[in-house]
């Protein structure tokens, strides 16, 4: 049996009008919020695992339920046993270099998606004037024989 109710469950209960009050409890090192579902009253847990989910910003905290669960009234706030100490929790020092890999990728997608319909786009204009095959290699045949006599004569 869980202990606590995920934010999808929550969700659902709250689309469904079965939430009937809401709690916000504070603890070392941040805030979790109990939900009142008739004589139930259960934490709000995280996705992974069953145990309360904290948040260290009380304003945080009131933005998610307004924002995920239009959550608006909150029943009590109860400060007794909330301190600002940061509880141990464990560090994601690769966080950080994950974020910025994904930052990058979407930059460079969004890049490479631009350059990709430029290119459609200048295909398309019937003004382009589209240059043979046969007219690049005899050019470039030209430049090589050019660049090929610069070097006998010294010139380049």
């Amino acid at each position: 049996m869980s202990h606590t109710i995920d934010s999808t469950t929550a969700r659902r209960m709250a689309e469904a009008g079965t939430i009937r009050g809401v709690s916000i409890i504070g603890q070392p090192g941040g805030w979790s919020v109990m939900i009142k579902t008739g004589l139930l009253e259960k934490p709000l847990g995280g996705t992974k695992a069953d145990k309360p989910r904290t948040w260290r910003s009380l304003d945080t905290l009131t933005a998610y339920l307004r924002k995920d669960f239009s959550i608006v009234r909150i029943d009590e706030v109860d400060a007794t046993h909330y301190s600002s100490a940061n509880i141990h929790r464990p560090g994601r020092p690769d966080a950080a270099a994950r974020l910025k890999r994904a930052h990058e990728a979407a930059a460079h997608e969004a890049w490479f998606h631009a350059q990709v319909d430029a290119g459609i786009k200048e295909a398309d204009d019937p003004a382009t004037q589209w240059v043979s095959h046969e007219d690049v290699m005899t050019r470039l045949a030209r430049r090589r024989a050019r660049y090929a006599e610069d070097l006998k004569t010294g010139a380049a």
